[in-house]
């Protein structure tokens, strides 16, 4: 079996001057003296060598190697065409069974296609100088990142548009500290926006709704009251956090100890409708369904505690009061709960509406509507 190693020299640093192809180990020996005394840094006398090492290894395994250094006066059409015709004028005077191919760069690697297309190609030997490895293996994957127009565009565009935005902001702000914090806050917006893949979402999102209309799903309605009760909630809770000076924790606490009633009636209000689209599609009701709505009340219910605890305990909120009542000869006195007996309370209410949501679920689980109509 006879195997051509070929060392593919594109930019013709090395052999373009000495009429190519070089061939024989003696030619190439030579050639890597010229060059080494030359240019001593050259990685192109790594790549020789390596052609004399990878001919040598092959001998000792018993078959024939041809050793020949291949060249063209640059990456063009024509220095491209002129290897082809080289590795051509190499196949045709040695016939080989197959080729090891060394290089030393991706410019030399992209000639690899047209050696395959006229000899068989077993191997691609990349030469690497050990003390650049790291900047040759960072050359490469830039070279594929710059290659995918949707990592180039999630990427550099952000990264771009802060740097050219930076200098603007620092000039009318005057303040280093304002423009790093505005950049740094659009940028992270931007990257939250496409890995939450919001663009995604907003792509697919008029013709969902467009859908839903014409559908005539309930859940559409209750989406438009979900999404007004949800602002409603925002806007209290921000109202209420924005009025408290003890501090940004206590703050979150008012924020969602306002807004956690209003967000979950909207949370409430969107899986009814869910809910009343799938007992009107007459399909069977799924228990995840029927066990959402109480979820959502036991989940308001407990954070209503938890954070009444704490505001109370701070002094925000007053302590919850039990006002008297008669019921008929049943008189109730009027109790004022501490804050441990109001969180007790809260978070017991939570666990009985999830209680109560099982046993709904489990008792029309697998249940169409007529089903459960006609139920005994």
């Amino acid at each position: 079996m006879s195997t051509l190693v070929l060392c593919l020299d594109r930019d013709g640093r090395v052999a373009a001057d000495r009429d190519p192809p070089l061939v024989g180990d003696d030619h190439v020996e030579r050639l890597v003296t010229e060059v080494g005394v030359a240019d001593p840094e050259d990685a192109r006398v790594n790549s020789l060598l390596e052609a004399l090492r990878v001919a040598r290894d092959v001998r000792a395994e018993g078959e024939e190697a041809v050793v020949a250094v291949v060249s063209s006066r640059g990456d063009t059409v024509d220095g491209d065409r002129t290897i082809a015709r080289q590795v051509e004028a190499l196949v045709a005077d040695h016939r080989p069974d197959a080729a090891v191919i060394v290089v030393d760069s991706a410019e030399d690697e992209q000639i690899v296609p047209i050696v395959e297309s006229r000899v068989r190609v077993d191997a691609v030997d990349r030469v690497v100088v050990r003390q650049a490895r790291d900047i040759e293996s960072t050359y490469y994957l830039l070279k594929q990142f710059l290659g995918d127009e949707e990592l180039r565009a999630a990427v550099l565009i952000p990264l771009g548009a802060a740097l050219v935005a930076f200098p603007v902001l620092l000039a009318v702000a005057d303040s280093v500290a304002v423009a790093l914090s505005v950049v740094a806050g659009v940028v992270g917006t931007f990257f939250l926006y496409k890995g939450l893949g919001v663009d995604d979402l907003l792509k697919s999102l008029p013709q969902a709704v467009s859908d839903a209309f014409y559908a005539g799903q309930v859940s559409f309605v209750t989406y438009v009251v979900a999404a007004g009760l949800a602002l409603v909630g925002a806007f209290v809770g921000v109202l209420a956090a924005s009025e408290m000076d003890e501090g940004p924790l206590l703050a979150a606490m008012r924020f969602c100890y306002e807004s956690v009633p209003w967000l979950s009636l909207a949370a409430l209000a969107a899986a009814t409708g869910r809910l009343l689209d799938e007992m009107l599609r007459e399909e069977r009701i799924r228990s995840a369904l029927m066990t959402l709505p109480f979820g959502i009340v036991a989940i308001g219910f407990v954070v209503r505690g938890f954070t009444a605890y704490f505001l109370e305990n701070a002094g925000v909120v007053a302590p919850l009061v039990v006002p008297a009542a008669e019921l008929g000869a049943l008189t109730v006195q009027r109790v004022q709960l501490t804050a441990e007996a109001r969180l007790v309370v809260f978070v017991v209410l939570g666990v009985f509406v999830s209680l109560v949501g099982v046993v709904v679920s489990s008792f029309m689980d697998g249940l169409s509507v007529e089903e459960y109509e006609t139920r005994p």
